[in-house]
């Protein structure tokens, strides 16, 4: 499963062509959505744990992914774990930790944004782990997922592919753009130097642990659009999830007022109608 290189092709700065039209992509996306919910609504029922994991390269769409995929579901239920650099005392425990801690219970859902494979990918390329931890790593990460597997955790697993070019583009727009400058670090500019010490080292990954228990799904994700709906297409069909039916609800019939009286606007602080403003 080597990575290809497209040909080089910006885009100018604009918005990335998709083979999905925005309204076909956002009618689908809300129906997969709504599913959503309904798996969130299973999985609280039955007290299902479910663990899913986004990898991939920068740049790839795993941010934008989690959010389609979290945006309409319950956050008590449903958390994303993004987590940071690890202190000096999780550089003194046992590799796996620190993710340990964060795996869900049952009724909940857990979100990584990226996982214990950072180990096998930033940490072995850049050099922030040592070659015996990278490789110690690559043993015992398929035990790891298999007692997961074994203790009833839905395990699912999925790895964001895009071309050179693509993730170069998205780096110069990212640069462009002060909302979004705060992506890029300096190791994701050295992600586009060392684009085939990556590439080797998620082939690596994959030859080790693309088990059966917890295989390794690809999502083909220059099409960001396509990529969202392809992901969350996906996962709603591993997932033996059915309807739950909910508990009927009525809007209850607003009581007769008792003379309450709201006090005057000027005795409290209010925010300024900026934007009355905009339109003035």
């Amino acid at each position: 499963m080597s990575p290809t290189r497209s040909p080089k092709h910006g885009t100018g700065g604009r918005k990335e062509a998709s083979v999905v039209p925005r309204t076909v992509y956002e009618a689908e996306l809300y129906r997969l959505q709504t599913e959503l919910v309904a798996l969130q609504e299973w999985v609280r029922a039955e007290g299902v744990r479910l663990v899913v994991v986004f990898e991939g390269r920068d740049a790839a769409g795993k941010g934008s992914t989690i959010k389609r995929v979290a945006e309409h579901l319950n956050p008590r239920a449903a958390r994303i774990v993004a987590l940071p650099t690890p202190t000096a005392r999780e550089r003194s425990q046992w590799y796996f930790q620190r993710y340990v801690q964060h795996l869900p219970a049952g009724g909940e859902i857990v979100l990584f944004d990226r996982s214990w494979y950072n180990r096998a990918g930033v940490e072995h390329v850049m050099g922030f782990c040592t070659p015996q931890e990278h490789q110690l790593f690559l043993r015992q990460c398929p035990a790891f997922e298999r007692m997961l597997v074994e203790d009833g955790i839905l395990l699912r697993k999925y790895w964001f592919s895009v071309s050179d070019a693509v993730q170069e583009e998205r780096f110069r727009r990212r640069l462009e753009d002060p909302t979004r400058r705060w992506k890029l670090s300096s190791i994701d500019m050295d992600s586009i130097s060392r684009w085939e010490a990556y590439s080797r080292a998620k082939d690596d990954m994959f030859v080790h642990t693309d088990i059966a228990e917890a295989p390794w799904y690809v999502v083909e994700s220059d099409d960001k659009r396509a990529a969202r709906l392809n992901m969350i297409a996906h996962l709603l069909t591993t997932v033996p999830y059915r309807a739950v039916p909910g508990r009927p609800l009525r809007l209850p019939r607003r009581p007769p007022g008792t003379g309450y009286r709201r006090p005057p606007r000027d005795l409290q602080h209010h925010v300024p109608d900026h934007a009355r403003s905009l339109g003035s």
